[in-house]
Formats: C-alpha cells, structure tokens, sequence
C-alpha cells in the first residue's frame, strides 16, 4: 500500500513546482484549522503557556500563522523527493559560509545544533553542499520499512549520513570523535525525566535532553548553534554561531543551557515558525 501511495500520489505531486504546490497548502490550511482542528488543543495550550503576557487574539494569530506555515513545511517535504540539486542551492542558504571553514581548520568534530524551527529538513538535506566534512544525522525509522527507506534517501540524495538513533552509541565509539559535523535537534524530548536537564523554557519547567552535551564533551567536539530563518515561502537561511570551543572546560549543563537559550531567543521573535504540535511539556520533574 505504501509503495502505491508513492509512486502514484507523492513522487508525481513532488514533481510540481512549490508555485504549484502551495495552491494545495493554502487548502490544507482551511481543512486543518478550521476543519479538523489538527493538534489545535496542544498548540493552543502551549501558545498559552509559553506565552502567558500575549492576549487571546494574539495567541490566536500565531497559531493561525503556524498552520499556515506547518502546511507550507509539508507540501515543501514532498517536493523535496523531487527538488533537484540547483534549486535546493537556491531555496536552503548558509549566510557565514566562511565560520563553517574556520570551524573545519580546528580538523576536530563539530556538533550543530538546532530546533524544529523553520524548514530543518531542507537545510539538513543540503548542509552537506556547505562543507568538506562529513556531515552526519541521527534519525527514528519509521515503522514502514519502505517510507523509511525512501524519506532517507530523499534526505541523504546531496550526501548527508543519516544514522539510525538504535546504531547512534556503537557508531560514535567506532568513529572516536573523527572531523565531521554532528547534526542535533535542540529541542527534542527527552526518553527519560530522570536522564534530563531540567531548566525553565518558554516560561516552563522542561526536560531538555543532555545528549548533546554529554556526546560534545565525551568526543571534545566544537558546539555550534544554527539559527534558521524564513526569507520569504520556499527559502532559508541559517546562520551559525559559537555555543563553546572548549567543553571540556565547561560547567556541568552550561553547553544545554546556552543553546536552549538561543533556540528560546530565536522562538521569541517569531514564534509561528516552531513545531508547536509537538508535546514537548508531556514530562514532569520528579520529586529528587
């Protein structure tokens, strides 16, 4: 069933320019927001909270600006099995290309990080057109083992690695920290209270996962933050900034903070381009 799904509806829709596809995202945007109601409690509630000094109209014209953004995002995913090497150089841009060369002289491994914020699909397809090195990601396979295999081949087409979660600790122990550049989401949820950083986010008490740091200061890699912008519908920025060159020398959840922070700072000024689908404050701080 999946493969008829793709051959027949999502290889030859990708096929169409975004000109055309965003015709069908407007359309979406009706049906999810005003129709279904796609996931609009948890957005709603998480607007509210993490925003508790915006009034109702305005909590209300993010999350009108989300859905339409969240459409756009997923009509951009299904040409992205078609988009070709050219336009995605257009359409994904690293603004401080020079930072990523200074970065690669230090010939250490370098963690990025970054949220789900804006397309991180599309920069993480073509990050590997930026730079030399390697360039890795960790990934959840589906559980349909064909969708699994294409969505990663779709994403590892310009030469991005993608690395199941499952093979992530045998394959960083055999690599030893080797020069390559780490791809991490900032904002994932944690699998476990007891195995989090708990810090305030977005007015919230929230579990941020410590991986990222722990793995930064295991491999003694270079952290970088990559703050990733919406220039106008089908096209992005990122830009990269130093989150610590030494952490080993860092305090004990400073690496975690200081890119919570800047993820925080960049949600703050246009919150509609963050996933808040997501249920990020589903865990709760234990007692000790």
């Amino acid at each position: 069933m999946s493969r008829i799904l793709y051959y027949l509806f999502l290889k030859p829709l990708s096929m169409l320019p975004l000109s055309v596809l965003y015709v069908f995202s407007t359309g979406l945007f009706y049906v999810l927001y005003y129709g279904a109601g796609y996931r609009k409690k948890v957005v709603m509630g998480n607007l509210r909270r993490s925003f508790p000094d915006k009034s109702e109209q305005e909590i209300k014209q993010i999350a009108s600006n989300f859905y339409r953004h969240l459409c756009d995002l997923i009509f951009e995913s299904v040409r992205m099995f078609s988009m070709g090497e050219e336009e995605i150089r257009r359409r994904a841009i690293v603004t401080n290309p020079e930072f990523v060369k200074e970065l690669e002289a230090y010939d250490k491994g370098i963690v990025v990080i970054a949220g789900h914020y804006n397309s991180w699909e599309m920069m993480g397809t073509a990050f590997p057109m930026f730079s030399k090195l390697p360039v890795v990601a960790l990934y959840s396979p589906i559980k349909d083992p064909f969708f699994s295999k294409v969505l990663s081949d779709s994403r590892g087409k310009y030469g991005l690695e993608l690395v199941p979660k499952h093979e992530a600790k045998a394959m960083f122990k055999e690599w030893n920290g080797r020069p390559a550049i780490y791809l991490f989401g900032g904002d994932q949820s944690p699998t476990s209270s007891k195995k989090s950083f708990w810090m305030e986010f977005l007015n919230q008490d929230t579990a941020v996962a410590f991986g990222t740091e722990k793995f930064a200061k295991e491999y003694d890699c270079l952290v970088v933050f990559g703050d990733i912008q919406k220039v106008k519908r089908g096209y992005y920025t990122m830009t990269f900034s130093l989150i610590s060159d030494k952490p080993l020398e860092e305090e004990h959840g400073a690496i975690t903070i200081k890119h919570t922070r800047k993820l925080e700072e960049v949600i703050r000024a246009a919150p509609q381009y963050w996933l808040w689908t997501h249920k990020r404050w589903k865990r709760k701080r234990e007692d000790g």
